[in-house]
């Protein structure tokens, strides 16, 4: 915990950017009959039943200094597709980085050896001189600020809706980034290692001296 606390309180440098990463799964789902539409003293009535389509894997990159998403839709969440969008992160997104602070959980597809089973031994070395992997801990989630910015996802632009396609779903996404980059709406991370030794003293283990 305290080192993802430590590299939250890290000077930032913009040749070394933080990046926050997490993943979610969505259903792709559409309506049998349409909804009827609203109405001045009505509110719009969806029918309960409907079509299941694609699942859509969603990989949420996120600097939350500059304000910075994107959010990578695929059909699958393999060990290839984590190693994809990687690349796109190091060389397309940030590509005069020097080193990506990636904060991502502990997914065992979350490794180095990912790049070296989705690329040439040149490839993925090239790529994992440029990453620096920070892991929250078992049962840490919530110190991952790319998991937030999921759940302002799903209330602001997902939420209970229904999409006939994949490319519907994605397309509301990529509106969605578009507007939260363009406002550059960041993260003001507060807690630090010191409150987490106060708050959170119960997770420390107890020095001999004071047994």
């Amino acid at each position: 915990m305290e080192e993802i606390l430590d590299v939250y309180q890290e000077t930032y440098d913009d040749k070394r950017p933080l990046i926050c990463m997490d993943e979610a799964s969505r259903q792709v789902l559409s309506d049998v009959m349409p909804p009827l539409p609203m109405k001045p003293g009505a509110a719009k009535h969806i029918d309960d039943k409907y079509d299941r389509h694609e699942v859509r894997s969603l990989l949420m990159f996120y600097n939350p200094i500059a304000g910075w998403r994107r959010v990578g839709c695929r059909e699958s969440r393999t060990r290839t597709d984590w190693a994809l969008e990687l690349q796109q992160l190091l060389e397309v997104d940030y590509p005069d980085s020097e080193v990506v602070t990636l904060v991502c959980d502990n997914l065992n597809m979350h490794e180095i050896s990912s790049l070296y089973f989705a690329f040439d031994a040149q490839t993925a070395g090239r790529l994992r001189r440029r990453i620096r992997l920070i892991h929250t801990p078992k049962n840490g989630s919530w110190l991952n600020m790319a998991e937030m910015e999921l759940s302002l996802l799903s209330r602001q632009c997902l939420g209970a809706r229904r999409f006939a396609t994949e490319a519907a779903m994605d397309a509301e996404i990529a509106a969605w980034q578009t507007d939260r980059n363009a406002r550059r709406c960041g993260t003001n991370w507060r807690f630090t290692t010191d409150d987490a030794r106060i708050k959170l003293k119960s997770l420390y283990p107890i020095p001999d001296i004071e047994r």
